[in-house]
């Protein structure tokens, strides 16, 4: 089984790639592909198609296209139930201590990673970052 994963700009500004990388591997994930990415909107839209209409997209999109972002493919028993468990809360005040975001993210809008929610959106996000011939 396959997720993406994004580590956003916030992250990558703050020079936690490492980290949050180094995270994921000692969990015994592997990585199948990785890149640098920028954000335009476009791919923004198509990222967040289900919340393009809601009130908080246009400050989402800004922050999205503000940096690069790693994106990653990630293979493992249950990947995007153990990604989404390492991740926490999308509020880093209610997440779990050890996860990530409880420990590194600093506000609720610039929350450090993405992690596909089910494996009908790994499916449609991963072709969005990397073609086929790209993931190992």
């Amino acid at each position: 089984m396959q997720t993406l994963v994004l580590i956003k700009p916030d992250a990558v500004r703050r020079s936690l790639v490492g980290e949050i990388v180094r995270r994921f591997e000692n969990r015994g994930l592997r990585i199948a592909a990785m890149k640098l990415v920028r954000f335009d909107a476009d791919l923004s839209r198509r990222h967040y198609k289900d919340h393009v209409d809601k009130d908080f997209y246009p400050p989402l999109e800004k922050f999205i296209a503000s940096g690069p972002s790693l994106a990653m493919v990630l293979e493992g028993d249950n990947v995007i139930q153990v990604v989404r468990q390492m991740m926490g809360a999308t509020n880093h005040l209610e997440a779990a201590p050890g996860t990530i975001r409880a420990d590194l993210a600093l506000s609720t809008r610039e929350n450090l990673v993405h992690g596909s929610d089910s494996p009908e959106s790994a499916e449609r996000e991963i072709p969005l970052f990397f073609g086929k011939d790209e993931i190992l």
